[in-house]
Order: structure tokens, then sequence, then C-alpha cells
């Protein structure tokens, strides 16, 4: 890999020096020379044999070193973005998986990773107070884990040998990740070419091999409802043919799918649909009439296409005799009847709830709610006026969204907008990251140095979002540079002139961070030159909208999208602790499971579906805000309203999921601790703290 694209992270030399890794690494060679000496079950165990051959490949084709600690490259923000959208559509459907995988093991000690074919992560969700152990480990963003840099582990060997592994712990190849047990799953495209690969690690001393075969199921299952997912969004416009010997298999992940085009031909074969007919690659199906292996013509699927598409009947594979069931999701259609449909092309809305999107003030502010019209009136009045902005908000309500707005409706729109958040990037490289760093000033450092975050924003915005995460030091050293407008990279003895503009972001209670000396008061009130909040999805006034919005940019703006009455009710009684996000997510997978084009309450997710919240009469905004209650009862309120009543439900069972741990609870439910207690205390619900 070129060096110019990749910044370096360094593992300690004294992790190399312990006993117990020049032991590993001993064992490694000796049982790799015996392999190579003699046969390969004479190595290990009988079973490790696998593992042995991953060694040995490790040790002689890539010329690795089991015992050493070394450099690793690990990509730079904007390589790592350039490898996410090479994914496409596949990104946005994986991270929803990953939500839903990491709440099945919240709180285990395990960190939920997912990469691209070449071994790169792109993506980790796991337990906050774990993130430096899995940093420690070099599992982060942009690392490389292929088999061929780091040998045997969970994600490269997967990519070396295609198919699911476990690796634990002293299965490793280098000595300082015999501490790491990782299951991984590859993820591939309706073609069978692999395209990613979800992984679960875990760093936690007592986790067993045993354990493992709980984790290596549920990240197959994860990767398998990945692929569906991204088969049936691949052929939206075609018919698509699930099936599966039991009837209740049918419409979940392990069924067979074919795509099939209005002739009768089939375009792609899922891997369960080959493991079912017995063939070894999906080529030996593409291009063949579906009547070689079902005996129905393109004719009998037209006729079957005008029953309603979520019956199943039986049909026989012809190849093998079984009678299978089956139902057929015909090509999506656009304005169906008797739904509250949305009109994506040329809609005024698409687009408009992107996580990141590129949106115009005018866009945000229009018909929107009156605490986000406010926000949008005021950034006007400051964004070019050399005012420092806040914006508060809960995770998911779309603060990067409104940052770029800002940019792009300011005389900076020109320049780079360049976005750095605080909580992600390891405490080791955010320095350097910020500040650049000049040619020999540390070990690894590139070869022509790194110009840093804020030279890159000079003359444009600097986006700091999760400000309140940033650690002390890092806190001194930007206050240094806002005030007298100049950096000093790394390893550099002359200052660089920077022209800097600065929106931050934060989910946190920035004054109670100061007054608990978390954060610096005099950085706070140089940052701080005005706040503006974004109003949790669950209190705004608009929620219709903005439903019809995220299905409008879901549905990818070419088509008639629709959703009928009893879920588009359902959507909007749901309290939506992930704010934006969640509900993105939420449609993205709705989009599609859903037959005919038409997204009904059965392709909603189980835990919306589950919510007691039954369908409200009245107004939107008055069903929807549940900040409308007498403040003088707030503490003693007793969920009045039915969505109050989800609500408190809501925060019950996850609290009880988490055994009352109110960090957790807080990461789960996407909220700071700060908002979680004042729910409680609205609530009166006690935890004993």
């Amino acid at each position: 890999m070129n060096n110019s694209v990749a910044r370096y992270y360094w593992q300690p030399e004294e992790e190399s020096l312990q006993s117990g890794n020049h032991a590993h690494a001993r064992r490694v060679e000796e049982s790799v020379r015996r392999w190579s000496a003699h046969s390969a079950t004479r190595v290990i165990r009988p079973e490790d044999v696998r593992v042995a051959i991953s060694w040995r490949r490790s040790l002689i084709n890539h010329s690795l070193d089991p015992g050493r600690s070394g450099i690793e490259i690990v990509l730079d923000e904007a390589h790592l973005r350039r490898r996410r959208e090479r994914l496409g559509e596949l990104y946005p459907i994986a991270e929803a998986e990953m939500e839903n995988l990491y709440r099945h093991i919240t709180g285990s000690g395990y960190s939920v990773l997912l990469t691209d074919a070449e071994g790169y992560i792109l993506n980790r969700l796991g337990d906050p107070g774990l993130e430096e152990d899995f940093e420690r480990a070099g599992l982060w963003p942009g690392a490389d884990w292929s088999e061929s840099t780091v040998g045997t582990n969970g994600i490269g060997t997967c990519i070396a040998e295609s198919r699911a592994v476990t690796i634990h712990r002293d299965e490793h190849f280098l000595s300082r990740n015999t501490n790491l047990s990782c299951s991984a799953a590859p993820i591939r495209d309706p073609h069978g070419r692999l395209l990613a690969v979800l992984d679960v690690s875990s760093a936690h001393a007592d986790d067993t091999r045993e354990s493992q075969l709980h984790t290596i199921a549920l990240v197959r299952t994860s990767a398998r409802i990945i692929e569906s997912i991204y088969f049936l969004n691949s052929f939206r416009d075609q018919f698509i043919l699930r099936f599966h010997e039991r009837a209740s298999m049918v419409d979940l992940p392990h069924a067979g799918m074919l795509a099939i085009d209005g002739e009768g031909g089939i375009l792609a074969i899922n891997d369960s649909a080959r493991e079912q007919f017995g063939i070894q690659c999906s080529e030996a199906a593409i291009n063949t009439p579906v009547e070689e292996f079902f005996g129905i013509t393109g004719t009998s699927l037209h006729e079957q296409a005008s029953i309603q598409s979520d019956i199943l009947w039986r049909i026989r594979d012809v190849r093998s005799g079984k009678q299978v069931f089956a139902s057929l999701r015909r090509p999506l259609v656009k304005n169906p009847a008797g739904a509250v449909s949305q009109s994506v092309a040329g809609s005024p809305l698409f687009g408009e709830c992107g996580e990141a999107g590129e949106l115009t003030l005018d866009l945000m502010a229009r018909n929107a709610d009156p605490k986000v019209v406010q926000s949008v009136r005021c950034a006007r009045r400051v964004m070019d006026r050399n005012v420092p902005i806040v914006l508060c908000g809960e995770t998911g309500t779309g603060k990067e969204v409104l940052a770029r707005a800002i940019h792009n409706a300011s005389l900076r729109q020109r320049h780079p907008f360049v976005a750095v958040n605080c909580a992600s990037i390891p405490e080791s490289l955010i320095e350097s990251e910020l500040f650049g760093y000049r040619h020999g000033a540390f070990t690894g450092a590139k070869r022509e140095g790194m110009r840093g975050k804020v030279l890159e924003s000079s003359g444009g915005t600097l986006f700091l979002d999760e400000i309140g995460d940033m650690p002390p030091e890092l806190q001194t050293r930007l206050l240094r540079v806002l005030e007298q407008k100049e950096v000093l990279p790394l390893g550099s003895e002359a200052p660089v002139p920077v022209e800097l503009n600065v929106i931050s972001a934060t989910h946190r209670q920035l004054p109670r961070l100061v007054q608990d000396g978390i954060f610096r008061e005099d950085l706070y009130y140089r940052l701080n030159g005005i706040t503006l909040s974004l109003p949790a999805l669950r209190e705004r006034e608009d929620k219709d909208r903005v439903i019809r919005a995220a299905l409008a940019a879901e549905s990818g703006g070419n088509e008639e999208v629709a959703i009928d009455e009893a879920a588009f009710q359902r959507l909007l009684h749901y309290p939506w602790p992930g704010n934006v996000r969640q509900l993105r997510n939420c449609l993205r997978t709705a989009l599609a499971l859903c037959d005919g084009g038409i997204i009904r309450l059965r392709d909603l997710p189980q835990d919306i579906l589950e919510a007691d919240i039954p369908p409200a009469s009245g107004t939107t905004a008055d069903a929807l805000d549940p900040t409308v209650h007498n403040p003088a009862e707030a503490s003693t309120s007793t969920a009045g309203s039915p969505l109050e009543a989800a609500e408190k439900d809501t925060l019950l069972r996850e609290l009880q999921q988490h055994r009352w741990n109110i960090t957790r609870t807080a990461a789960s439910l996407g909220v700071s601790r700060n908002t979680l207690y004042r729910k409680l205390n609205k609530y009166g619900i006690d935890t004993g703290h």
C-alpha cells in the first residue's frame, strides 16, 4: 500500500518482551516447521489443522514474525470514507444490522466490527468502558486486519478462506493478539463475490472456545440478514422467489432466494438457494430458466403475481423431487393504492434526513419543527460573523447535517468542511490527527509528514463532533490554537498561521462537564459563541413530515414509495430513542423486506412492533410531543399518554436488560446520562442511586 494514504499505529515494544509472547512465537514457528516436515495431523490438535495452515501462510507466504510488536497501517479519515462509499448500499444495511447485533451482546465485553473485503475495519461498536482495550489491540476504524498484515485472525482468515471462522486466543498468529477471541463471517453480493466481513471480538479473559460457538452462530445469522436485505434491494425491480422446506422459514434470512426476470430467467441466486439445490457455484444457475429448478414458467410467475404476494404455495424442486414452500415478491410498483404515499422524484423532502447529507438551511427550516426553525434562524445570523457555534442534541438528531448546511450557506462554502469525531479517534493519535506532524516526529511518521485537520480546514469549517470527549491535554492545545490562530505541528519548530472557524457538537451537557472539571472552562467560553439545539425526534412537532422525508431519502429518489396507515401510525407514536438515525435504519430495512413497494406492519422491526403503542387520534403535534405536560408535575408523572407510557416501558425494559447500569442503558438508547436521568426523574423511576 502507498504510505501516503495511511497514518500509523505503534504497538509498544514491551509487549513482545513478555515470556508468554516469546513462548507463543516459538510454538508457532515450531508447529509450522513440524507441519512442513511431517503432516498436518501432527500439528496441535487434529481439529486445528486449518489454523496451522493459516499459520504457515502467515509465516512462509507473508514472511511475518509472530513475536513482533511492529507498526500497523491505519487509514486516514478521507481514505476510510472512500472505502465505506465503495460498499454503496451495503454499508448502511450492514451498519443497521451491526446495531441490532450489538444490542444482543452489549455489556458482555464484545465489540462488533465491519471490514471491507481487504480487511480494513470500516466501523466498530463496543462497550464504552472497553474502548481502550480494543484500541490497544488495534481494533479501530481504518486498521488493516488482513492475514497478510497481522497473520491468523478472525477477519483476515475469514477473507483468506472465504468462510466463517473463529480464532480463539492462542490460535492467533501474533503473540500480541493471543488475548483476543474473534468470530467472523463473510458477506457476499448476490453473485457470490466477497464484499465485507462481520466480526465479533472479545478481549475478555474468561471467554472460552465453547462460548464462541454461540457467538459465531449470531455472527453468521447477522451476515445472512445483511446479504438478504442487500439481495432484495439489488433486485427491487425484479421478481424475487423465496423458498424453504419449512413454511416458517420462507421469510427468514435462511430462505433460498432467486431473482427472476419477466421471462422467467434466473438473474441471481443466494447461498441458501445454492445449498438447497446442491450446486457448487452461483454461475451454474445464472441465465437458467427457473422452470429447470421448479417447473415454473415466466407466465406462471405473472399469474402468481396477481395473487396476494404474502401467500405461501407449494412448489416442487424438479431435481430432488422435494416439495418446498414459496412466496413471490413482485417488482416494486408505483402509486400503490390505499396507502400513505410519498413521491420521491422531485420532492423537496428527498435527502432531508441524511445523516451527513449536503442540505440547505432553507430546506431544513421549511415547515419544520419550531425549535429547528429557531436554530436555523440563529445560524443564519451568526454564520458569517466569526461566532463559534455549539450544536447540542441527542445522538442521531442530525448535528452534522446542520453543521454542513451552515457551512454550505456561509461565505466559506468554497473552502473545505473538515469533520473530526473526537470520540472515535484513539487518544494516542488525536494530537497528530488534529495538528499534524513533520517527517521524523515519531516512529512510523510518513515521509512527507501530515498537515492535520486544523490546517486542512483553514479558510473553511472545522467541525468537532463529540467535543465533550476530547482529552484534557488536547483541550489545552486547541485553546492555544484558537487564541493564537496558528498551529505547531508535532516535531516542528515553526508555527503555521491558520484561518479557523469552528462548529462544535455534543450530546453531553458541557456546563456540567465544566462544573465537574472534565472540560476546560476557558475553552468552553471560547467555543460557545452561541448554542443551537436540535430536538429529539420524539419531541418534534413535524414528526410525520420527518418520517416522509426519511422514507423519500431511503427510497433513493427515483420511485414512488408507500406505507400503509397502520404502519405509519406505529412509526408516528414510537418514541425513537435513536432518533433520525434509528428511523432511517428502520425504514431502510422495511423497504428491503416489503412486498409490492408498500411498507406494512409486518415489515417493521420487532422492537417497534412489540412496543405497547396503540394508535392515537387527534393532531400529530399533540399526540407526538411528550414535553406537553405541567413542569411542576414532571418528577411525578405516571406516563398518562400512550406515547409517555411507551417511553416509560422502553426505559424500564432497557434498564432491566442492562441490569440497571445507567452508562450502558444510556449508550443503548443513544442518549446522554443526563438525558436518561432526566427521563427517569420525569417518570418517577428509582434506580437506587
